[in-house]
C-alpha cells in the first residue's frame, strides 16, 4: 500500500539514519533461509510486511498519513471519502435500499476513509473494517465513536450480505514472486544470505509452474534479462473478499495496469517493485526489513480474471480522476467554496489535495476496478459514468 509518491526534487529528504532492520524479524528470516534454502521473494515479502511480531503492517507506528511513510487518498483529504459515499449511496438505491446494507473496507487503517464516508451516508448503512492489526481497529472504533458514528460499526460480518466492498491501495501490498528471463528460460529471483549477513538476490528454478502459466495465459513473453513481479495471491484474495457478497459491488482502487502494459519490455524492463519509507522511494527491498513498505504495481488483467472466477461481473475499469469526476468532485468543490464555514486555509488545502487526487502524473492515474454481483445489467454504477477525453479523441 503506497500512496502518493512525492517529487523528490522539491520535498525535503527525510533523515533515515535512525532506521535499521527489525532485528528479531531479520534473524527469523535468516534462520528460515538457513533451514530451507533461498526463500521465494513472495515469502520474504510476506514476512517483511505481515509477520505478527515484526512485520511492517503489524507495527503500532503510523504507516499511512502525513506522519507516516506514505499518504493515500483518504488521508490526503476527507473529500475522497465524501465522494466515494456517493457511489455507495447510488448502489444502495439501485438495489432497492436493502436493510441491512454494509460497507466492507479492506485495509481500513484508523478510519481516514470511514469517518467522512459514513458521515454523509444514510444511517441505514453499516460499516465493517478489515485490518491485519487489531490495534488499528481499536483506533478506528474510537474515531467513529468520537464522530458520533460508533453505532454504525459491525463487528462480525454476516455470512451473506448486500453492500459494497472497498479496497483502496491494498492489492499492491500482496506478496509477489519475482521472475527474470534468461535466454529461453524463466528463472525465479529468491532471497539468500550474503557472507556479511545481508540479504541478496539469487536465481533459482521457478518454485511453482503457476508463474509461467500466469504469463502464458496473459500472452506475455518477457525479453531476455527482463524482471517482473507476479502476485499469485490475487486469485485467493478476490475470491475470499467477494465470497459473502450477495448483491452489490466490489471496488478496487490501486496503481497498476493491464498485463500488456505492466510487462512492457521497454517501460517495465526492471519490474515495478519499490520500497517506501518516510515518503522516500527506494529500489532496495532488503534495507530496513520490517520498517519499510514493499509494493508492486497491480496486474489489472489478473484481477479481472480472478473476479470472473469468483462469480463477479466486470462492470468497468476507469481511472481515479475519471471516477472522482463522475462522482461530482466539481460540484462538491463549489459547495465547499460557497460554505461560509470554509476558511482560506481549508480551501487551499482542499485545492492542493485535489491536484494530487486528479493529476494523471500522481494519484489521478490509479485504476478503479468495479465488479458486481446481482447488479442490474442495465444500470451503470455512477462511478463509471464519466470518461475524460483521451489523446484528443472523444470520450468512450
Amino acid at each position: 500500500m503506497t500512496g502518493f509518491r512525492p517529487d523528490l526534487r522539491r520535498d525535503p529528504v527525510a533523515d533515515l539514519s535512525d532506521l535499521a532492520d527489525d532485528p528479531g524479524l531479520a534473524d527469523r528470516i535468516r534462520d528460515e533461509i538457513r533451514a530451507s534454502g533461498p526463500l521465494p521473494f513472495a515469502r520474504f515479502m510476506e514476512l517483511a510486511l505481515y509477520d505478527p511480531d515484526g512485520g511492517y503492517y503489524r507495527s503500532s507506528e503510523p504507516r499511512p498519513g502525513r506522519r507516516g511513510d506514505f499518504i493515500t487518498a483518504p488521508e490526503l483529504h476527507p473529500i475522497f471519502g465524501e465522494l466515494l459515499a456517493r457511489e455507495v449511496d447510488d448502489a444502495w438505491v439501485t438495489l432497492g435500499r436493502p436493510d441491512p446494507f454494509v460497507v466492507v473496507e479492506h485495509g481500513a487503517g484508523e478510519g481516514a476513509l470511514a469517518v467522512p464516508l459514513l458521515g454523509v451516508l444514510s444511517r441505514a448503512i453499516d460499516y465493517h473494517p478489515v485490518e491485519v492489526d487489531e490495534r488499528r481497529v481499536a483506533v478506528l472504533r474510537e474515531r467513529l465513536t468520537d464522530a458520533g458514528l460508533g453505532g454504525r460499526l459491525v463487528d462480525t460480518l454476516p455470512a451473506s450480505f448486500d453492500g459494497v466492498i472497498v479496497a483502496n491501495e491494498v492489492l499492491d501490498a500482496l506478496p509477489v514472486h519475482r521472475v527474470v528471463r534468461r535466454n529461453d528460460a524463466l528463472r525465479e529471483l529468491a532471497v539468500d544470505i550474503a557472507p556479511d549477513g545481508s540479504f541478496v538476490d539469487v536465481e533459482i528454478d521457478p518454485t511453482t509452474p503457476a508463474l509461467g502459466e500466469r504469463l502464458a495465459v496473459e500472452g506475455i513473453d518477457l525479453v531476455d534479462g527482463q524482471t517482473a513481479e507476479i502476485a499469485l495471491g490475487l486469485d485467493a484474495w478476490v475470491r475470499d473478499a467477494a465470497a459473502p457478497l450477495r448483491h452489490g459491488l466490489l471496488i478496487l482502487i490501486d496503481y497498476g495496469a493491464p498485463a500488456t502494459e505492466l510487462y512492457d519490455p521497454v517501460r517495465r524492463r526492471d519490474g515495478t517493485l519499490q520500497a517506501y519509507v518516510r515518503h522516500q522511494l527506494s529500489d532496495d527491498p532488503y534495507r530496513f526489513v520490517g520498517r519499510q513498505d514493499l509494493t508492486a504495481h497491480v496486474d489489472v488483467s489478473a484481477v479481472q480474471r480472478a473476479a470472473e472466477a469468483a462469480g463477479l461481473t466486470i462492470l468497468g475499469v476507469t481511472t481515479q480522476a475519471e471516477a472522482l469526476m463522475a462522482l461530482g468532485v466539481e460540484d462538491r468543490l463549489r459547495e465547499i467554496q460557497a460554505d461560509p464555514m470554509t476558511t482560506m486555509e481549508g480551501y487551499t488545502l482542499l485545492r492542493a489535495s485535489l491536484l494530487r487526487l486528479l493529476d494523471p502524473a500522481a494519484m489521478g492515474r490509479f485504476r478503479v476496478m468495479v465488479f458486481g454481483r446481482g447488479w442490474p445489467p442495465e444500470r451503470a454504477p455512477r462511478i463509471l459514468r464519466y470518461r475524460l477525453p483521451r489523446s484528443g479523441s472523444d470520450a468512450d
